[in-house]
């Protein structure tokens, strides 16, 4: 395992968080989740929990805050889910941690990033994207511009570019000796997952409106088309190689329907031959055919597909939570991933973390009475 050795504080928050932590956890890092003592309505149910330790601590109150600052000289990482300013105030901020230990990684996810008119402001995925410029790009031929749910700015311009900067602050902190502040902002984030968009802007990739370009649904050879049953095909046949086959496969001769043929012209022809069968017969059809053709499947349907199944693609907890498996898979260092994980109950391992640095019965006892720790009913008894 790749993270072994690891230790990280996630402060429990959103999505973005949450999913920096599991791609920590995933490959051996030991992710402590710090949780409130009581969940709110995203707290109890973190879908991304599963192989972490729950840790509820009291902020409000200085002893809680004490706990964590003890947590911290023992840990690599902290991931600081909040805005600006919130880790300052209950004086855990870098700079408050990183006077005693100064090899600490402080990784923090805002919407906005640490400075700026808009750094406090409140926000979503939907936002940042939005400011990034990416969204612009989103929609196809609507007028109105589509966010792929919360997957750009969240996902990939927030958790997994966090944990990016958390792997090479690691890397370098082997040879300087020193930590330093991640500072990940998820609407740089997905302006850079974005960087070939943007680059590409006003260049024959993206020279016409949203909807009408190469890769945006404009191409008829490079779009989404509904099949008999209701269901979808997609068609990425971009080369003149590629576009052959997928006329052979749909039997239109080539001189009926050339790959210049306007954009909706061309989309009515595939349309009409798209919804003569049912999804599974253009699947087999395309099987034997190289015409960057697929279905468009449910995660359900992606699980038990005979290729995703082959790879091992995903995996179902046993809490029964249908999962992707970790990715990249590495060659002599693998994923810690263990399908009998489950999510932890909030403050299920607080008594076992805060025991191995030190506290004893007598003070935690006292702690879990005035409230400044919380242990769940899991948890063992003191």
């Amino acid at each position: 395992m790749a993270l072994r050795g690891i230790q990280v504080l996630e402060l429990g928050g959103l999505a973005p968080a949450p999913f920096c932590g599991m791609v920590l956890a995933d490959f051996g890092a030991k992710v402590l989740r710090i949780d409130k003592l009581s969940g709110d309505l995203f707290g109890t149910d973190d879908i991304l929990a599963h192989g972490k330790l729950s840790v509820a601590l009291n902020f409000k109150t200085k002893e809680g805050i004490e706990v964590f600052k003890k947590l911290s000289l023992q840990s690599d990482v902290v991931i600081d889910p909040f805005r600006p300013g919130v880790m300052e105030k209950l004086t855990i901020g870098p700079d408050d941690l990183m006077k005693t230990n100064d090899r600490l990684i402080y990784a923090r996810l805002t919407g906005y990033g640490q400075h700026g008119p808009m750094a406090k402001s409140a926000g979503h995925d939907i936002n940042y994207t939005a400011m990034s410029g990416a969204l612009s790009f989103l929609g196809g031929r609507s007028d109105v511009p589509t966010p792929p749910v919360n997957l750009l700015a969240d996902f990939a311009g927030g958790g997994l570019t966090a944990a990016l900067g958390i792997l090479m602050a690691l890397y370098e902190r082997e040879k300087s000796g020193m930590g330093q502040v991640v500072d990940c902002s998820m609407t740089r984030g997905a302006a850079y997952v974005s960087s070939w968009l943007s680059r590409g802007f006003n260049t024959f990739l993206f020279c016409n409106k949203r909807g009408s370009n190469l890769l945006d649904g404009g191409a008829f050879y490079y779009d989404n088309y509904r099949t008999k049953d209701g269901k979808w095909i997609a068609v990425g046949a971009l080369e003149p190689k590629f576009y052959s086959n997928l006329l052979e496969g749909l039997g239109i001769p080539e001189e009926e329907l050339p790959q210049t043929t306007e954009f909706e012209i061309g989309r009515a022809k595939l349309e009409d031959a798209f919804m003569k069968h049912d999804q599974h017969y253009w699947e087999k059809v395309f099987s034997h055919l190289d015409a960057c053709v697929t279905p468009v499947l449910t995660p359900i349907e992606a699980a038990n597909h005979k290729h995703n199944a082959y790879q091992k693609s995903y995996h179902t907890f046993q809490d029964g939570i249908l999962a992707p498996s970790p990715e990249p898979r590495m060659s002599r260092t693998s994923s810690a991933r263990n399908p009998g994980w489950k999510a932890p109950r909030i403050g299920e391992h607080t008594l076992e973390i805060l025991k191995s640095v030190g506290y004893q019965d007598a003070e935690l006892e006292e702690m879990v009475g005035t409230q400044v720790i919380g242990v769940c009913d899991t948890t063992s008894k003191l």
